[in-house]
């Protein structure tokens, strides 16, 4: 069986923050969710050494095994040692890929074909490699007459060592037999005084083992992140690699650099995406929608030719047709049928709203039930919340809710039902019924004048 083991106990102490380092978010997704991902190789499973943020990563993946290394001056430190915690869940006859958490960049497709060369060849201890212009930091790939021999660290490393440019990225395949034996031969004879794993190649080497390296391509997806720098750099990248993905699937995006499309998102062909919109979670979009402005989307379905202009939806489904903003708000468990119309600055919430039917601006749509063809005026609210509980109201078919109407819930309106504008409405309203709900209007002639005359008495005798 193949078993990964994310290395993730890390403090990121560069990364100036009171996150944890791979917990750290890049387009809305921590970064060791990214490996997880990548680890996901069929007839797999993954280990993750934790840290201090053990409690943080067991909330956050509950389903995964998680062992802790110990952290301090009475625990040694090293890879070597943070792999051996996981020595126990090893059987002899697996094949283990060992990785860094914090390589938000590395694809399922390097995974699975690294592994397919480690096996093909039969490799005791295969090593990932690359290339790349500027090696600074990183351990060197050494080899004697073309074959590898072993990896240096940047600050073990000579001066003919330090000109080499191929690169250790840091992930590596064993079969656990070798793993487990070479791992009780390693010492900390170096300038850190720390357990290498890298120290295993030098090992078996010299037990006449096959050791070889897979030269990958793609430098970016080794790219390691320990500041908030390296963190706007990654995002930017994989951005690109997304945005990229979609385009070349036929949808339209204006200015990739500043749309941010979360990898699980799926989008139909012909749909345009314009302004530097943020499509996250789980969200699902037709074909031939436009997306412009500062929307944000997130977990939400939206089917085919729907228009949505600087809004935020949420855990909401949107049917073909409709369109929604400028400046609307579609809060979780928001419903809305075909060719709904929800225009300026109107909340929905846990609301079914019907086809057909319009809120054209400055209104709160709040625990109800639309029918079909409804009309909401101006500022109508849903008032749903008692101070304590929350109630529904329903609209049927074909009423007429107008402006500035506060429905207080529950409440039902039947079909044709009207409501007057400015009405406070508390009490059910029968079918083709007009509501009216307010005080008597009064005009008092004269007012103006006598109020101008009181006002001038009273400045007289301020003075």
């Amino acid at each position: 069986m193949l078993k990964n083991i994310i290395l993730a106990a890390g403090e990121g102490t560069r990364m100036k923050s009171n996150t944890s380092k791979v917990m750290t978010k890049i387009l809305n997704r921590e970064i060791i969710s990214y490996i997880i991902d990548a680890c996901d190789i069929e007839n797999s499973k993954t280990i993750l050494i934790a840290g201090k943020n053990k409690a943080l990563i067991e909330e956050k993946f509950p389903n995964l095994e998680i062992r802790e290394q110990k952290i301090g001056e009475d625990y040694p430190y090293g890879t070597a040692y943070a792999v051996s915690m996981a020595l126990d869940l090893l059987e002899d006859e697996d094949d283990i890929i060992i990785l860094n958490g914090d390589i938000p960049l590395i694809t399922k497709n390097s995974l699975n074909s690294f592994y397919n060369f480690h096996k093909e060849n039969n490799n005791n201890l295969s090593v990932m490699s690359t290339e790349i212009d500027n090696p600074t930091g990183y351990g060197r790939i050494i080899r004697e007459n073309g074959k590898f021999k072993k990896i240096v660290e940047q600050k073990d490393a000579n001066k003919d060592e330090l000109k080499v440019k191929e690169i250790n990225v840091g992930i590596y395949a064993f079969k656990a037999i070798d793993l487990k034996e070479s791992l009780k031969k390693i010492n900390t004879d170096n300038k850190s005084n720390e357990y290498y794993l890298t120290d295993c190649i030098e090992i078996l080497n010299n037990e006449n083992k096959k050791v070889e390296s897979y030269v990958a391509s793609n430098p970016d997806q080794f790219y390691g992140i320990n500041n908030k720098k390296e963190l706007a750099e990654a995002g930017s990248i994989l951005r690109k690699r997304i945005n990229e993905y979609h385009m070349l699937n036929g949808v339209i995006i204006e200015n990739p650099d500043i749309v941010t499309i979360e990898k699980d998102v799926k989008i139909g062909k012909d749909t345009l995406i314009s302004g530097p919109c943020k499509i996250l979670g789980k969200t699902s979009i037709g074909e031939n929608c436009i997306i412009e402005g500062s929307s944000r989307i997130e977990d939400s379905e939206i089917k085919d030719k729907v228009k949505i202009d600087n809004s935020v939806i949420e855990k909401s489904f949107v049917d073909e047709g409709t369109d929604i903003g400028p400046f609307s708000h579609l809060r979780p468990k928001s419903k809305l049928g075909k060719n709904v119309h929800i225009g300026n600055f109107v909340e929905v919430k846990n609301s079914n709203i019907d086809d057909g039917t319009k809120a054209g601006h400055l209104a709160y749509i709040g625990d109800a039930d639309l029918g079909k063809n409804i009309n909401v005026g101006c500022g109508v609210i849903f008032v749903n919340y008692d101070g304590k509980f929350k109630h529904r109201s329903i609209i049927e078919d074909d009423a007429f809710i107008g402006s500035n109407s506060n429905l207080v819930a529950p409440v039902h309106i039947e079909k044709e039902g009207y409501i007057a504008a400015g009405s406070t409405i508390t009490k059910n309203v029968e079918e083709g019924n007009l509501s009216v709900e307010r005080a008597k209007q009064v005009n008092i002639p004269g007012y103006v004048e006598k109020k101008k005359k009181r006002d001038l008495k009273k400045l007289k005798e301020q003075n």
